[in-house]
């Protein structure tokens, strides 16, 4: 396992992304260039790159028909945590709270998920915010990437 710090982070530390495993074991290989398994390992890296300020994952992993211009991080908002409520799989749902809705086609994933932040309001107080999403995954060869949000 790498001990080296990331950002804060160590590769034998709990990863980013809320999943239990270490840094090392989860997202870190994906940050480093290895093909995600599947749509919401994708979806934690992603999560995983905004934490650490990542610009290059999250530029690599964006489709890029979908990818707005840089930079993607906004250097006054912390992301905190990340709950992933819903994968759903060419077809296939697997539920974490929320009712299927939407099957993709093939090779095509819908993650719904909610990742919590610390940021500035107009005032420039640190407040508590919240992002929830249903996002599309599609993919490219053997990689998943991230295509946009999607109605549901």
């Amino acid at each position: 396992m790498s001990a080296v710090l990331r950002a804060g982070v160590r590769g034998d530390g709990p990863c980013p992304c809320g999943s239990g495993a270490t840094f090392a074991r989860c997202c870190e290989p994906v940050l480093d260039g290895a093909p995600a398994d599947s749509a919401e390992a994708l979806m934690r890296s992603r999560f995983t790159a905004f934490v650490l300020g990542d610009e290059d994952h999250l530029f690599r992993t964006w489709h890029p028909r979908t990818r707005p211009p840089g930079p993607f991080c906004h250097p006054g908002t912390r992301w905190t945590r990340l709950e992933i409520h819903e994968v759903v799989e060419d077809g296939a749902s697997r539920e974490r709270g929320a009712p299927g809705r939407g099957l993709p086609g093939q090779g095509e994933a819908v993650v719904e998920f909610t990742a919590y932040c610390t940021t500035s309001d107009l005032r420039g107080r640190r407040v508590e915010d919240a992002l929830h999403e249903r996002s599309l995954f599609r993919r490219r060869g053997d990689r998943w990437v991230y295509v946009e949000a999607v109605e549901g």
